[in-house]
């Protein structure tokens, strides 16, 4: 008589830790960069599934855009904004 034994997923979360230094690295790249691009320019290693959770939840929050040709930090805060709208021109 086999017994069935069930499987249970735990599903990880990311630490703060790991996703701020996932937005700081894209902030820095200040260009459109590959997924393998931007393992290598962590300062630690961070696992495949765990990277993809944290670019989903930065593109959920507004914060990433996720393209053909990679990934680019496009959040700018409200001061910033403002200040930009103040240095342009008025349409």
């Amino acid at each position: 008589m086999a017994m069935k034994q069930m499987q249970t997923q735990i599903m990880h979360s990311p630490t703060l830790d790991t996703v701020l230094m996932v937005e700081h690295t894209l902030q820095d790249a200040k260009q459109v960069i590959k997924i393998a691009e931007l393992k290598r320019r962590l300062p630690r290693k961070v696992m495949h599934q765990t990277l993809m959770r944290i670019l989903d939840y930065l593109q959920a929050s507004g914060k990433i855009l996720i393209t053909t040709k990679g990934v680019v930090w496009t959040y700018t805060p409200k001061d910033m904004m403002d200040k930009l709208k103040k240095g342009g021109l008025e349409l």
